[in-house]
């Protein structure tokens, strides 16, 4: 069954620039080893945007994605989120980084605790909420994405979906301002694809900011306010999707959009 998706509104740059800047990044550059991986990003994302970074593999996606969650440390440049400097350890930045919730392409559930304790692991810890609170919040989320009937199971007992959809959940139960999804659905069998999609659609209704990795071309279409396209570690287009799928302005972009509809 096809997703049933909600178009992003048209934005004027008025109604743009009177959000707030959430995450910002200047002159970001990134290196493994001798290969440079990242080559002075810009970007400034705003509350609330949908965002979708795409391009082809080794483009330089998914490093940018764990730079902003600081999973990856960039040799060069500045990101500030929520306002904090994330190369300065300060109570600023713990805090900023408690704001920013990540979902991986494998799940990264801990197999030895259940959904419950999966989800309530990071809250009681870090947020200092009681196991009633962290469980009482747990549940709310479960069932926000569909998988609150699994909450005593372990993660070998669910399928794929069920346990990205656990991963999901265990992310908003940090109550984050920023969502960030590293080609969440790449290690997904084709039909599991779509019930992780409609969460993440779900989780975009409700205006959460959200940047994603997807080489989902229709939910990029349909979902993203903005499309970002990186190649060899360059953000070579940043385009509304309607303007990114029908008019790139680069010759690479045009060929990887053939590539795609072939």
């Amino acid at each position: 069954m096809p997703l049933s998706y909600s178009t992003p509104k048209d934005l004027s740059l008025s109604d743009l620039a009177a959000r707030e800047t959430v995450v910002h990044i200047d002159g970001l550059s990134k290196w493994y080893g001798n290969f440079q991986v990242l080559h002075g990003i810009d970007l400034s994302v705003k509350k609330g945007e949908r965002i979708v970074l795409c391009g082809p593999s080794g483009s330089g996606k998914s490093t940018l994605i764990r730079c902003i969650g600081h999973l990856e440390v960039a040799e060069k440049g500045v990101i500030r989120t929520l306002g904090a400097d994330l190369a300065k350890p300060c109570a600023a930045r713990r805090q900023a980084l408690q704001e920013v919730g990540m979902v991986f392409q494998n799940f990264n559930l801990f197999p030895h605790m259940s959904v419950l304790q999966n989800c309530t692991l990071a809250p009681m810890s870090v947020r200092g909420l009681s196991r009633q609170q962290a469980g009482d919040q747990a549940r709310h989320y479960l069932n926000k994405v569909g998988v609150d009937n699994q909450a005593d199971k372990y993660p070998s007992q669910l399928s794929g979906g069920q346990q990205q959809r656990v991963a999901i959940a265990r992310a908003l139960c940090m109550e984050p301002k920023v969502m960030l999804f590293d080609e969440p659905t790449s290690a997904l069998d084709p039909e599991m694809v779509n019930e992780v999609l409609e969460v993440i659609v779900n989780l975009a209704d409700t205006g959460m900011t959200l940047l994603c990795v997807t080489h989902e071309m229709g939910f990029a279409r349909q979902v993203a306010e903005r499309v970002l396209f990186l190649d060899a570690g360059r953000i070579i287009e940043d385009l509304p999707p309607a303007k990114f799928f029908t008019a790139p302005t680069s010759d690479r972009a045009r060929a990887f959009l053939a590539q795609i509809r072939h």
